[in-house]
């Protein structure tokens, strides 16, 4: 082969070489341009941060790296498909999550009144002097009366401060005691494979929680304290939902249901004297769902009554309890109706794992009824027409992962819709139903886990910051309270940037 013909050859081979890298250089560049795309379509990806955002989420990023490596090459030390109740402890001592526990978080949209505030605080309440206890291996109810109560008891009431000076250890009594204000237990082992048998015990907790809490006075501290617990976790705004029960004084006299609302408010007023920058609560009334028409048509005439009272506090009305075992919206749909025009609606739907069931089918009842936002939401990704109609209609939906988790829906958070809601930008609010009942922070515990447990390892310091912008612009507050809230929350945004950033990250 002459000088030319290997020259040629050797051209034809660089000319192949390089079309193979520039077919590779295209290649990458179009997945690049794919992934940013998708990224721009997700939650928050769209948002622009500015020059102390950036390097403050430089360096959070570079956390988020090595706890999701972490977890992805040591599953058998720390991962998701865990139980809650098996990693919460540990995932404090993250760099992440105390990240996110200094920011802001804006708003709790989706929260019980009753179940607050964790066992800790609770045990300390049943030190209260006149408080009596029937307790029994798998049940306690609790009194406050100067006599003992003249209500059943299998066994026999007693003075709690008896029961707790007649034990050897007064430190494992209380630790005993612990477990019915709670589901975090050793033997939470069946939670993943029974609901039914978590929901029955979580509503043992509930009673029993009620039963300590409906003295006005421990109403009171229990409230102002929940207010504390969420101020220091750097919420600034809550709406509960109750359905207003009836609190007793020693005396005997026991308030009508209104008094509760009034109480709420008074106590939030007090708290806010002391803290300026808490911009209040508003009041989402409830009815379990198990119970028959005339008696939601009588909730929903309470709620009227709150309206007219309180009219700065009054949100909204809603359909609470399990869902699977409840009765569907569409049973109560007459009344609901006719209702819709006076009362803003904030509907439970989606909070179960049954696929084109009556229960399943609440989502469309909710939408139907004109619900403000969907309260969990978690069945909504087997619906995409529904999908696209809660998304053109800006229905918030109220995520509360691991009341999920912990509740039995899933047992693998990595697998949550939320995911989806998230990658397709859906108008996401994170909350944290009854986090007292299984011991979480008042919002920190699910924004860590939706960071990095559920959401892309992509996702940043945007996702988090659209979240608690979400929380305030799908808020029950008029236009006045939202302007308010996204002043002090702009506020106290730029001063955790800037804490941050100062404490060299």
């Amino acid at each position: 082969m002459n000088g030319l013909a290997i020259s040629s050859v050797l051209f034809l081979v660089l000319v192949e070489k390089s079309n193979a890298r520039a077919t590779l250089n295209n290649y990458n560049e179009r997945k690049t341009n794919l992934i940013e795309e998708e990224t721009l379509q997700s939650l928050g990806g769209s948002l622009r941060l500015t020059e102390k955002e950036l390097l403050v989420n430089e360096k959070l990023m570079q956390w988020k790296e090595i706890e999701v490596n972490n977890s992805f090459y040591n599953p058998q030390y720390f991962n998701y498909s865990k139980h809650y109740f098996d990693f919460k402890d540990e995932m404090k001592k993250s760099k992440v999550y105390q990240f996110i526990q200094r920011m802001p978080k804006g708003a709790v949209l989706h929260v019980h009144s009753s179940l607050m505030l964790g066992a800790n605080y609770l045990i300390e309440l049943t030190y209260e002097d006149h408080l009596y206890a029937c307790l029994t291996d798998d049940n306690l109810e609790l009194r406050f009366s100067h006599t003992e109560p003249q209500r059943p008891c299998s066994v026999k009431w007693t003075l709690m401060s008896d029961l707790r000076n007649a034990s050897e250890d007064i430190a494992q009594f209380d630790a005993k005691l612990k477990n019915y204000f709670t589901l975090d237990s050793d033997d939470h082992i069946g939670f993943h494979t029974d609901i039914n048998a978590v929901w029955k015990k979580f509503n043992q907790v509930y009673f029993t929680i009620k039963s300590l809490i409906s003295y006005r006075p421990v109403r009171e501290k229990a409230f102002y304290q929940a207010l504390q617990n969420f101020y220091n976790d750097n919420v600034m705004y809550i709406e509960i939902r109750s359905g207003l029960s009836s609190l007793y004084e020693l005396n005997g006299t026991v308030h009508d249901k209104i008094y509760m609302a009034t109480l709420y408010d008074e106590v939030t007023k007090l708290f806010m004297k002391v803290n300026p920058d808490f911009v209040g609560i508003k009041l989402i009334m409830t009815r379990a769902r198990a119970t028959n028409v005339d008696k939601v048509r009588e909730a929903l005439d309470l709620s009227r009554q709150v309206k007219q009272e309180l009219p700065a506090m009054f949100a909204g009305f809603d359909l609470v309890g399990q869902e699977d075992v409840g009765r569907p919206l569409a049973e109560f749909s007459p009344v609901l109706l006719e209702a819709q025009d006076e009362i803003n609606y904030y509907f439970h739907g989606g909070e179960t794992n049954w696929y084109g069931t009556p229960v399943d089918e609440n989502l469309f009842d909710a939408v139907l009824l004109g619900t403000k936002r969907i309260g969990h939401a978690y069945a909504l990704i087997k619906h995409p027409a529904l999908m696209t109609a809660v998304a053109e209609k800006d229905i918030a939906l109220e995520v509360n992962v691991i009341s999920n988790s912990v509740l039995s829906l899933v047992q693998d958070l990595r697998n949550h819709p939320l995911a989806i809601f998230l990658a397709r930008g859906m108008p996401v609010v994170l909350s944290s139903d009854d986090p007292g009942v299984w011991g979480a922070e008042p919002l920190s515990d699910d924004f860590y886990v939706a960071f990095v447990a559920i959401a892309s390892k992509h996702a940043d310091l945007r996702m988090l910051k659209q979240l608690a912008i979400n929380s305030i612009k799908y808020s029950a507050l008029d236009d006045n309270g939202k302007t308010r809230l996204f002043s002090i929350f702009e506020n106290k945004w730029n001063a955790f940037i800037d804490d941050v950033i100062a404490t060299r990250l």
